[in-house]
């Protein structure tokens, strides 16, 4: 069976190779033989073998929790494999016992720590196996675990932040759209039947209206089934956006708010690169790591900063150039220039964005609820005036 694989060299180099065997285990130790580290394994032409375990890997298997019982359990003084055999006894979840099973044997096999979470990409990142590589070069990896637990509830912090600042508008659109549904498919076709015979010239709006609802009554199965179609490619189309990384690109270009979406991007690729320079991984690698996490807009910006880097560019003027550096992470970077501490400064910069985002994020769910209800409330409301309309030149007419 052939795999394609992404490892590190030892001059710390990601490279892609294609390899020949019989299964995913026996690819990590032919990399070992070649002194490479692997990065991620997936089976040629599909996905790696952690893909086909139950509940899709990563969505099962919370990373930050094990993480933390891993860590605890090292700080208590048990070896990996001592760790990993008290996580099988206390764990419940077939999912996460399948994983924890396949580590426990590949380590007993002698591999290395890093070289087993490898061979499942699906569930272990190329950024977490990197993270873990660089610990097992420095002999600490409670305190690599302890940095990436600290990196992943900043960005859970973040992402919950967004979260909570959608919930409520989900649901006002949610609620909005029933109720138009309701009032154009149910409401109006029943007006339109009262009016038809009526023989009185309406209002053009209501005109429009009616003419739908008849539409509605006359078609109804036919109204019904496009509807749907139209539901299921909107939501087919909104889930491949989303994948795809474009939906950051497109909240980009939206006046008032692109600015600030970036802003939050940038945190994010500052805190991840930080963390990785803190971890003792090289800045070409650090940066090619980083890239699989981003935009396709910051993804193509970041390649060029590396290239300028590895052409022995700085990284603050390659972050200018390449569109990737605010002015405060930009005094930062020259700052961790000066003093060799250039993982620090990138993490404050990061800081500093999630405290101004956390406040521009509280400051724009308390506007836009409104707007956005108000936006419904006249949408509903005027459905229902032009609904009434001919009933009030009808009692003008009568007065």
């Amino acid at each position: 069976m052939r795999f394609e694989v992404r490892a590190l060299s030892a001059d710390n180099l990601i490279e892609k190779h294609s390899v020949e065997a019989a299964d995913a285990g026996e690819v990590g130790r032919l990399l070992q033989q070649r002194r490479l580290q692997a990065l991620s394994i997936k089976a040629a032409g599909g996905v790696g073998e952690a893909a086909r375990l139950p509940g899709r890997g990563s969505r099962a298997f919370s990373l930050l929790l094990f993480s933390a019982e891993l860590l605890a359990l090292l700080e208590a003084g048990l070896s990996l494999v001592e760790t990993f055999e008290a996580l099988l006894e206390k764990e419940s979840s077939p999912v996460a016992r399948a994983v924890l099973e396949r580590l426990t044997a590949q380590l007993r096999d002698g591999l290395r720590f890093s070289a087993a979470l490898a061979l499942q990409p699906e569930v272990f990142p190329p950024l977490y196996v990197g993270i873990v590589k660089a610990a097992e070069g420095t002999g600490d990896l409670p305190q690599a675990l302890a940095r990436y637990i600290d990196y992943q509830t900043r960005l859970d912090a973040v992402r919950s932040k967004l979260l909570s600042a959608a919930i409520y508008p989900a649901i006002l659109l949610a609620v909005g759209a029933a109720v138009t549904v309701f009032l154009m498919a149910y409401v109006v076709p029943r007006f339109a039947g009262v009016y038809q015979g009526s023989g009185r010239s309406l209002p053009w709006l209501s005109q429009l209206l009616l003419d739908w609802g008849q539409l509605v009554s006359e078609n109804a199965d036919a109204v019904l089934a496009g509807g749907l179609a139209l539901a299921a490619a909107l939501f087919f189309w909104l889930r491949h956006f989303i994948r795809s990384g474009r939906w950051i690109v497109f909240l980009t270009r939206l006046p008032g708010v692109g600015e600030r979406i970036r802003v939050i991007e940038l945190s994010r690729l500052y805190l991840t690169t930080g963390m990785l320079l803190e971890g003792g991984i090289p800045i070409l690698t650090a940066l090619d790591i980083v890239g699989d996490s981003v935009s396709p807009t910051t993804r193509e910006a970041l390649r060029a900063a590396r290239s300028f880097i590895s052409d022995g560019g700085a990284l603050s003027e390659a972050f200018e150039r390449s569109g990737l550096a605010t002015p405060v992470a930009l005094r930062l970077l020259r700052v961790g220039e000066r003093s060799g501490q250039m993982g620090a400064m990138l993490t404050r910069s990061a800081l500093f964005y999630e405290g101004e985002s956390a406040r521009w994020i509280e400051r724009f769910a308390r506007v836009f609820e409104p707007v956005l209800m108000t936006a419904i409330g006249l949408l509903v409301g005027l459905i229902v005036v032009l609904l009434y309309m001919p009933i009030f030149d009808l009692a003008g007419a009568l007065q």
